[in-house]
This record gives structure tokens, C-alpha cells and sequence, in this order.
């Protein structure tokens, strides 16, 4: 039998934005895309940091962790800062702050200040996407939020696949001061054109004056305590070898304390709560959320495991790891479009995100099949097929999230929405970068034990290895124990790739074993009438 026809939540009461929502999707998006590259962008430029300010190699990792750290605190509270400052001006503040930050961080004279101007990018920028999402939530009729999604998409889903090949050219052609310094031509073109078009929708107004001078503390506390410490520990986790560092030991426990505390006192405690948790009570935007997760885990995972194996088993330069990323992020702009039209013409949400994810999962499975020998075609093929599926999740997820809030929670939930695809990315980078290491160790011991006197292939290989430095001038002492150490050379080669394979194929069975959760949404079909409001049918 099939799902009743359910109406969703109205995104405004007969408000609509000056401008058209497409100027607006526009300007709002230059401003994610921004901040989302900055995500990846510095990866690749870090040894080139390291060097230029005098640091080792661990200290330079701050330069990542400090800008993540600060920006998982600020997403749960991006509904209650733009409650308090009007959702137009904090997104103003933010664009502008961050703009600051990344000029800042360009002229850093050393690694403590550039650590810091990171922490203040983070800050700032923790406010563009949710203040993106929100805005497009409430600027568009549910009817075009499909399309409005899709422009959105093609910033935040490009943006890591891109950031490691822009990072890597600018690296090796310019200066690594310049991936801070390309954001402030973007600020400055985003920001005026966002202080014409976009405006705070009525409700807005109503419920900052309600909210005024309202601040809880205790709930800010618990969240930036629990947040922070969950941050640190999954970004250096891996380099401390987990729990065996008893800096990890006190971070998790102040994590749990910080995140079930927000949970207790959030929900049961705060007249005011800081993070409306009871958005989760909405079943669409519960497993929304948790796909929400996923995403971010396969998209940044995937972005870290796949040029990592390229540069550290096939000898590609970051430039060239980042040109295998790149075909991605085209094939996400073409299809991104498309799917936003399937939504707008009534196709259901939850078969497309069905699509995406058995598409994905092929294409990790495909990466499950590399061996030393692939071709930079092959990894191409590959990343595209991987990439084709992910443009049928970010657009279907976010419009089924929003459907059924009302308009008052918007801004709640994007900020919500955004950090589960923050922490996921989180998650998904200490995962693979963790399974990868142990598992390199665990198929190298496997292959070295069959590296005995007693395997006619070992000694058949060892043997040939020999007559063959011999003939190119050793004596037979230093052949053998040359021949030996190339042995083991392809030994540690094959064992690494082996854990490489291994983590692609695991994160292809995450796609596919979450596909049962999808129907679980609550069944969705766009489709509007002359001069009445969509809904759900």
C-alpha cells in the first residue's frame, strides 16, 4: 500500500526575496565554495609550510586541525547567532571576517600566528554554508529547491575534489602564501553583493526580538568542550597512536562528558537552548542527517585515501594526484543540474539517493580492483564513476531534509546538516588514514612470511635479482643483499596497496548496507499548481 501523500512545512507565509533567488543562490554560493576549499586546499601545501616557518612536520598539521576544531564549534550554533545578530548580518560578518583571516594567514610571519589566524578563519567561516543553506531554504519555493540545491552542490561537493589540485599548482608554480590570498577576491565581490540582494525572511525579525540578550552559556560550554576535544582527537588520533597517548585517553573522556552533557542540558534543562536538538525528532531530517554523515565521510575519505596511494606507491606529484581528482568535479557540475531537474519534475528523493549510493559504491568497489600496475587513466575512470554517484546524494538529501521543518528552524538545521558532513569528513579521514597503517602492517607480515628459503618463488625471484646486479657490475656480496632489500621494497609496496584496496572496499559496503535507512524518509513528490504553495503529493 502505498505512503500517504504528506504536506510539508511552508518555507515562508507569502514572503519573497527582493531579487531573484537565482542572483542570491549565486552570491551565497561563491561564499561556501570559498570556505569549503579551504578545507582541502592546504593539505598539499603543508612540508612547503613546514619549511618556510621553521617547523616540523607534526607542528604543521595544526595549520589543519586548529581551522577544523574552530569550525565544528561554531556549526550547531550558526540558528542561535543569526537569531541574535539577524541571519543577514552574522552571514555578512562572516564572509568579512573570513576574508580578513585569509589575508592574515598569507602574511603570517610565523607558524603560531598562522595557527591562529586559522583559528579565527575557522570561526568565521563556520557561518557561510549553514547561512547559505538557510538562505536558499527560505529564498526558493520547495518546488525549486531541487535546482537552487544542485548550484549550491556544485561549491560544497567540488570544492575538496578541486582544493588538492589547486593547492598543489599554486604550491609548485607561485607561493603557499596564495591559497590563503585567492579568497579575498571572492570575499570582496561576495560580500557587497550579499549585503544588496540578500534580506531576513519576517519570521526572522520576530524571533531575534524574542531571543534577545538570551545566551546559554552552560549549553555553549558543553558543546565547544565536547566538539573541540572530538576534533582534536579524530585529526591527530592516527600520529599519537589512539588511546596509547594519554592526551587522547583525557580528550575522549572530556568529549563524551562535553557531548552528552549539551545533550542532557539542551534538551531537558535550558529554557533557551543554544542548539534545538528536537529537530531530530523529524524523521526526514534524522536520516537526512545521518547521509548527511556519510556523504561527508565517503567524499572526504576518498579525497585523502586516493591521492595519498597515487603519491606514495605510483610516484605522482601533488599536481598530478589532484589532476585524478579533478575529472570528479566536472562530472558533479554536469550532473548536479540534471538531478535538480528530476527533483523539480517530481522524481522521488529517495530513488535518487538510492542511485547514488549503489553508484558510489561501484565506483569504490572499482578502486577495490587497483593494483601497482594502474594507468592514470584507470584511476581517472574510476574517481569519475565514484564521483557520478555523489551527485545523486548532496541535492535529494538536503531538499527531503528541509521539507517537512518549518520555517522558523531553518537556520537550526543547517547548521546541523553541515556539521554531521564535517565531523563525518572528520570520522571518514582518521578511519581510512588509521586502517590504512594497520593494515599495511598486518599484509606485510602475511607476505614476508612466505619470503623464505623454503618458497621456490622467493628464491627463484631473489636469484634472478642477483645474476641481474652482478651483470650490471656488483659483486655477488652486494647484489644478494641489494636483491634482498628490493625484495622487501616490493614486499612493503604490494602490502600498502593491498590496505589501500581494502579501505575502498569497506567504504563501498557503508554505501551499500545504509541503502534500507533511506527508505525509512518519508515518501516526497514535488509538483506545484498555479497560485498555490507546493507541497508534498
Amino acid at each position: 500500500m502505498p505512503t500517504p501523500a504528506l504536506e510539508p512545512a511552508l518555507t515562508h507565509d507569502n514572503w519573497r526575496p527582493s531579487f531573484s533567488p537565482w542572483l542570491i543562490a549565486l552570491t551565497v554560493a561563491m561564499a561556501a565554495f570559498m570556505e569549503v576549499l579551504d578545507t582541502s586546499i592546504a593539505n598539499v601545501a603543508l612540508p612547503h609550510m613546514a619549511g618556510a616557518l621553521a617547523a616540523g612536520p607534526d607542528e604543521s598539521t595544526w595549520v589543519l586541525t586548529s581551522y577544523l576544531v574552530a569550525n565544528a564549534i561554531i556549526l550547531p550554533l550558526n540558528g542561535w547567532l543569526s537569531a541574535q545578530l539577524g541571519r543577514k548580518r552574522y552571514f555578512m560578518l562572516s564572509m568579512a571576517g573570513f576574508t580578513a583571516a585569509s589575508a592574515l594567514c598569507g602574511i603570517a610571519p610565523s607558524l603560531g600566528m598562522l595557527v591562529f589566524f586559522r583559528v579565527l578563519q575557522g570561526l568565521f567561516g563556520g557561518g557561510l554554508q549553514p547561512g547559505a543553506q538557510a538562505i536558499l531554504a527560505d529564498s526558493f519555493e520547495l518546488k525549486q529547491r531541487g535546482m537552487a540545491f544542485a548550484l549550491y552542490g556544485v561549491a560544497v561537493v567540488c570544492a575538496p575534489a578541486l582544493g588538492p589540485t589547486l593547492g598543489g599548482w599554486i604550491t609548485d608554480n607561485l607561493d603557499w602564501r596564495w591559497i590563503f590570498w585567492i579568497n579575498i577576491p571572492v570575499g570582496l565581490v561576495a560580500i557587497p553583493l550579499a549585503a544588496m540582494m540578500v534580506e531576513d525572511p519576517p519570521y526572522l525579525a520576530k524571533r531575534r526580538a524574542s531571543n534577545k540578550g538570551r545566551v546559554d552559556y552552560i549549553g555553549l560550554g558543553f558543546i565547544a568542550l565536547g566538539l573541540g576535544s572530538l576534533q582534536y582527537v579524530l585529526d591527530t588520533g592516527q600520529q599519537k597512536d589512539w588511546f596509547a597517548d594519554r592526551t587522547i585517553v583525557i580528550l575522549t573522556g572530556l568529549c563524551v562528558i562535553g557531548i552528552i552533557g549539551a545533550i542532557i542540558w539542551e534538551l531537558w534543562y535550558a529554557k533557551h537552548p543554544i542548539v534545538d536538538l528536537r529537530l531530530f525528532k523529524e524523521r526526514n531530517f534524522a536520516t537526512a542527517s545521518i547521509l548527511m554523515f556519510l556523504l561527508g565521510c565517503v567524499l572526504l575519505a576518498s579525497t585523502v585515501l586516493l591521492p595519498m596511494m597515487l603519491q606514495t606507491l605510483m610516484g605522482y606529484t601533488a599536481t598530478q594526484a589532484g589532476m585524478v581528482l579533478s575529472p570528479g568535479g566536472v562530472i558533479i557540475i554536469l550532473i548536479l543540474p540534471f538531478v535538480g531537474q528530476m527533483l523539480s519534475r517530481g522524481v522521488q528523493p529517495r530513488l535518487l539517493i538510492v542511485v547514488g549510493l549503489i553508484t558510489t559504491a561501484i565506483g569504490l568497489f572499482f578502486m577495490g580492483q587497483f593494483s601497482t600496475d594502474i594507468d592514470f587513466r584507470t584511476a581517472v575512470i574510476a574517481r569519475l564513476v565514484q564521483s557520478s554517484g555523489l551527485a545523486f546524494l548532496f541535492v535529494p538529501i538536503n531538499t527531503v531534509a528541509y521539507a517537512f521543518l518549518p520555517p522558523g528552524k531553518n537556520n537550526d538545521a543547517s547548521g546541523m546538516i553541515n556539521l554531521m558532513r564535517n565531523v563525518g569528513g572528520a570520522v571518514g579521514i582518521a578511519f581510512v588514514t588509521t586502517m590504512v597503517a594497520r593494515d599495511s602492517q598486518t599484509h606485510q607480515a602475511t607476505l614476508i612470511a612466505h619470503a623464505t628459503p623454503y618458497n621456490p618463488a622467493y628464491t627463484n625471484q631473489l636469484s634472478g635479482l642477483t645474476h641481474q646486479l652482478i651483470a650490471s657490475g656488483l659483486n655477488a656480496a652486494d647484489a644478494a643483499q641489494q636483491a634482498v632489500g628490493m625484495i622487501y621494497g616490493a614486499i612493503q609496496r604490494q602490502a600498502a596497496m593491498l590496505a589501500y584496496v581494502d579501505n575502498f572496499k569497506l567504504i563501498g559496503i557503508l554505501m551499500l548496507a545504509i541503502i534500507p535507512a533511506v527508505f525509512m524518509m518519508k515518501r516526497t513528490k514535488f509538483h506545484h499548481k498555479a497560485d498555490e504553495a507546493p507541497h508534498v503529493g
